[in-house]
């Protein structure tokens, strides 16, 4: 199902358990009063729905020490179970990034790092046709703020006829021109390809980094989590051909 954000207050966001997770990872259930600060400051400036950060209490270090508690009722290794196993949510977070040390703290830091890079319009939009990303909302609209880059796509479609005569998906072939005619021409979307993990701010988009999909094959990539990359879509396509 997609995910809804307008329950933020309540349900913690990928994106917060996600950084939450990297410090139970670094420094345990009873993390510093200066780790569970700086944390709770930055989640407290995630752009998404920031006028919850209005309220002092939403997610001030009571709520993130609770949180690391949580996770420590989840972790097999602890000799000191938590009060409580939490939710949902922290489950899935647990079992998707406990045992990967390395993507843990890639995923955390792109996060840090992009949270900065969108602008309010862009943070709360809610896209209810694409599932969030397993790296969360932060990044999940950063990749889609930069396949909408209008420049870029133009660009990219510009060097496709160019080389090409046609603007077709490059996973199912459909050419909207042909299958349309003039009403088509022209048209057809753009995916960023890029791992959402080495999104950094300032960087800039290159025109490889940008895939020609129909819409049915950039709704198929990003229907479900883990999204599918190229590679994946064309074999499903040929699976089921």
């Amino acid at each position: 199902m997609p995910v809804s954000y307008r329950s933020r207050k309540d349900q913690w966001m990928r994106d917060e358990l996600i950084l939450a997770l990297e410090l139970y990872m670094r420094e345990g259930r009873n993390a510093s009063i200066d780790a569970l600060d700086e944390l709770s400051g930055t989640l407290r400036a995630m752009p998404i729905e920031q006028h919850l950060a209005e309220n002092p209490r939403f997610r001030n270090r009571n709520a993130v020490s609770l949180k690391l508690y949580n996770f420590n009722a989840l972790d097999p290794t602890a000799s000191n179970q938590g009060l409580t196993r939490g939710g949902r949510r922290d489950a899935e977070i647990w079992q998707d990034f406990a045992d990967n040390r390395e993507a843990l703290l890639a995923t955390a830091a792109a996060i840090r790092a992009n949270s900065s890079e969108l602008s309010p319009s862009d943070a709360d939009v809610d896209e209810p046709e694409f599932e969030e990303a397993p790296e969360g909302s932060v990044l999940t609209r950063v990749h889609r703020v930069r396949e909408r880059n209008k420049r870029l796509v133009e660009r990219r479609k510009s060097q496709a006829l160019a080389e090409d005569g046609v603007l077709a998906c490059e996973a199912c072939g459909f050419d909207f021109a042909e299958a349309y005619g003039s009403h088509g021409a022209g048209y057809v979307e753009c995916h960023h390809t890029v791992p959402l993990v080495e999104l950094r701010p300032g960087s800039s988009t290159k025109i490889a980094d940008l895939a020609l999909v129909c819409a049915n094959c950039h709704r198929m990539i990003h229907r479900k989590r883990p999204w599918l990359s190229m590679r994946d879509l064309k074999q499903l396509l040929l699976k089921n051909s």
